[in-house]
């Protein structure tokens, strides 16, 4: 019996699962299961419902939610895996990772990996510039751009997509509630506030920030001397491991005004059972398996995953093993934000992203009118505007 999965093309993407599906061979010998890997800019915006024809397991980012269940794409687990485990992932969920696979009642993925926006740096580089701390305010992010050496910077992961995420998280940040989720117009003194600090930051980045994402930017700051910090990306526990890159960096909880790390923009992958796999009870077995607290805070740890399940975040081994990523990031998981999930909100999310970067690059001064902007965007996407324009929602 074969079945076959789809993640992404990292070693955080890849590898876990790689020994997941060795370790569920071991469990059940007649069943193989293939691994492949797209890049991660196809694993934000590649249409599910080609990977659903082709794969019986899917890494979900949860924005595609909506439109997974709208067009039927996955299958519940509900019906698959005991209510009991499910109650257990729930109650152990690492912010709102499981409940970001919760939709209209039903549960279509496990959060077998965490993540969010969290803040990334080279201690020995800050050190070395008189920095003894991360920052823990935004004031403090340009007083630490301002102590810097000639050849290093502070930096953000600016294409479109991270431009968006930057944005989403301080506006959640600022108004201490995603609005956009709550199918809310965002208030315009809000959005005007986050594009002046982010504008504020803009002659301070590494000038390679705008086209980076965070694992050019992660790649870049473990192979280089030129990125010291960066006050928003996307964590990768890889990056904290000894010998993963040739320099190691440390995440801690992201900056903020108010002394709580709060409304980062939560990421992470889930794994997903489409609906035309042809072998559900299976597949919804090595799913259990992989998303088991024991296997999360061992196996798929120690093979390079970034677990979701709040024990393995916990775990004195794994922390030991990770520099310290998980417990000095946790606060800023457990009090992140959920973007939208609405069938066609990929297409908003991509289209808000290109103006959010044009405008920090261009040095817009009519800041209100980009907001109005925006919130017309989500408005549209809402009410499948931009699909019946002809724009891709996935």
């Amino acid at each position: 019996m074969k079945l076959k999965g789809m993640t992404w093309s990292h070693e955080r993407g890849l590898n876990p699962l790689l020994a997941a599906s060795q370790a569920f061979r071991e469990l059940e010998p007649d069943v193989d299961i293939e691994w492949d890997a797209r890049s991660l800019a196809d694993f934000e915006l590649y249409p599910l419902e080609l990977l659903a024809d082709a794969y019986d397991l899917i890494m979900i980012d949860h924005p595609h939610i909506g439109t997974a269940v709208e067009k039927k794409l996955l299958m519940p687990l509900n019906g698959l895996i005991d209510a009991d485990f499910l109650s257990d992932q729930e109650r152990h969920s690492t912010g709102l990772s499981y409940a970001s696979y919760t939709y209209e009642g039903q549960q279509w993925a496990l959060p077998v990996d965490a993540a969010a926006q969290v803040s990334a740096c080279r201690t020995d580089l800050m050190r070395a510039a008189g920095a003894e701390v991360a920052p823990r305010t935004w004031d403090d992010v340009l007083q630490l751009a301002g102590k810097l050496p000639e050849g290093q910077r502070i930096g953000m992961p600016l294409v479109p997509v991270h431009a968006y995420s930057t944005f989403f998280t301080l506006c959640a940040q600022f108004a201490d509630r995603a609005y956009w989720s709550e199918e809310l117009d965002l208030p315009e003194e809000i959005g005007v506030a986050v594009l002046e600090l982010l504008a504020s930051l803009m002659p301070v980045l590494h000038p390679q920030s705008v086209h980076c994402d965070p694992i050019d930017m992660l790649n870049r700051m473990g192979t280089t001397d030129e990125l010291v910090y960066v006050p928003l990306i996307y964590g990768y526990s890889n990056y904290a491991r000894e010998g993963f890159r040739p320099h190691v960096t440390s995440f801690t909880n992201i900056p903020s005004s108010s002394g709580k790390p709060s409304g980062s923009m939560i990421g992470g992958v889930g794994l997903a059972i489409s609906s035309k796999c042809k072998y559900p009870e299976v597949a919804a077995r090595f799913a259990e398996m992989t998303a088991s607290p024991q296997f999360q805070r061992s196996t798929f740890f120690l093979r390079d995953g970034q677990p979701g399940h709040r024990t393995a975040w916990l775990d004195s081994k794994v922390n030991r093993l990770s520099g310290g990523f998980f417990e000095q990031t946790l606060d800023t998981l457990m009090y992140g934000s959920m973007r939208p999930r609405f069938d066609g909100y990929i297409a908003f999310q991509e289209q808000a992203g290109h103006l959010i970067r044009d405008t920090l690059m261009q040095g817009s001064s009519d800041l209100r009118t980009v907001v109005r902007q925006l919130n017309v965007m989500h408005r549209q996407a809402r009410a499948g505007e931009l699909k019946a324009r002809g724009v891709s929602n996935v």
